[in-house]
């Protein structure tokens, strides 16, 4: 069977499913007595969500229609469907997963951390989509002095920029900085709703000359892994370091950096 088919059928099944496990009461409806079939009925559905009866006919049916992104919303509304049901849904009819406004998220799950702590002596930390700093081993404090400043302002891209310690760490700092900051971009995009990002990029702004110069230069890179030029104790050592989602709908991503003995090449 064409996957296509194979998808409307999932989809047809998917919504009848969803739709029989509603009660009236849930949505403020009369039960009735009449009712033969569990849950709601197509044209109950259909009225909530503010559509004609054929046309939400069709899409139960699995037919071939356009389906707005705000229908499916008001169609979980009316479904009363969780994160995980709506995301199917959008997978469903879309082929891809809803757009979700970024949201900068603060807590880190325990096994994450008991995890990084236990990449030493590797250094480690947990960034989130505003790139706070949210924890850090040992070995990333040694390395990037993230314990030497309070917690509010232990973000990368802030002691990137303004940090002198942070600048002299970086043997190419000239080259390092603006790329990181190219990487940033791709996550900024996805948070132009968050009123933290936008004050950070706006205060950086203001106080960075450099980051101004680089930030207006709009350039945007991939994802930064490969190696780093840092200087320890004056000495210059390279350092291997990817980038690892850790939890996708929180945006929070571990960063690993692994002394390195022998080159590799240069990617960002």
């Amino acid at each position: 069977m064409p996957r296509l088919d194979r998808t409307r059928e999932e989809l047809a099944a998917f919504l009848r499913a969803r739709r029989e496990r509603v009660s009236p009461d849930d949505v403020g409806l009369p039960t009735g007595t009449r009712r033969r079939t569990p849950g709601l009925r197509r044209e109950e559905v259909a009225a909530l969500a503010g559509v004609g009866l054929t046309w939400y006919t069709w899409l139960e049916q699995g037919r071939e229609i356009s389906v707005s992104a705000a229908f499916l919303d008001n169609l979980t509304r009316v479904l009363r469907l969780d994160a995980a049901e709506r995301r199917h849904l959008f997978l469903l009819v879309h082929g891809r997963p809803p757009v979700e406004p970024g949201k900068t998220w603060c807590v880190v799950p325990h096994l994450v951390t008991r995890l990084m702590h236990d990449l030493a002596p590797h250094a480690a930390y947990v960034l989130n989509l505003r790139w706070d700093v949210l924890v850090a081993n040992t070995a990333a404090n040694a390395l990037f002095g993230f314990d030497q400043h309070p917690p509010a302002d232990r973000n990368l891209l802030w002691l990137l920029f303004t940090d002198p310690t942070l600048r002299e760490r970086f043997d190419d700092w000239e080259a390092q900085a603006p790329a990181m900051l190219s990487s940033f971009r791709r996550d900024y995009v996805r948070a132009t709703q968050d009123a933290d990002t936008v004050a950070l990029v706006q205060t950086l702004r203001d106080v960075s000359p450099a980051f101004r110069t680089a930030w207006d230069r709009q350039d945007v890179h991939a994802p930064c892994e490969g190696q780093r030029r840092l200087r320890i104790e004056g000495a210059l050592q390279i350092y291997e370091h990817t980038t690892l989602t850790i939890d996708a709908d929180r945006h929070l991503r571990l960063v690993v950096y692994a002394r390195q003995e022998a080159p590799c090449p240069q990617v960002c």
